[in-house]
């Protein structure tokens, strides 16, 4: 039985399946960010935090607990279809159905870890 996405359980998933992938620790490399996530579903909205600091990552459930460097809202479809690579974060703010306020330039210097997630969490048993 997989885990239910955005769940506490989903982001302990995510955070040791990234943790654990040698191609997504490269790409992370040195960098750093920290991003506010709001999902807005059907029985309200749904945030989690993701933190990237040192070739690691850190997830959780709520508002991130650190100032973050920016917010990406998007609705329950849109988050679904990004996590499971059906789209691309490039192509969903294209097509505005990804807001960010924040930091822009500090989420376009992430696009070659954000690349190596859909490999790195391709094994996950996720229910959407």
């Amino acid at each position: 039985m997989g885990v239910k996405f955005l769940s506490d359980e989903w982001t302990q998933a995510v955070q040791d399946a990234l943790n654990s992938n040698e191609t997504f620790k490269s790409a992370a490399g040195s960098q750093t960010a920290k991003v506010q996530q709001v999902v807005t579903a059907p029985e309200g909205e749904k945030r989690y935090w993701f933190k990237l600091e040192g070739g690691q990552v850190s997830l959780g459930t709520g508002d991130s607990p650190d100032p973050v460097d920016a917010t990406i809202t998007q609705d329950y479809d849109t988050a679904v279809a990004l996590a499971k690579n059906e789209l691309t974060g490039t192509a969903a703010y294209m097509s505005g159905k990804i807001r960010v306020s924040g930091d822009l330039m500090k989420l376009m210097q992430l696009q070659g870890p954000l690349g190596q997630m859909p490999a790195a969490l391709k094994d996950l048993d996720v229910e959407y």
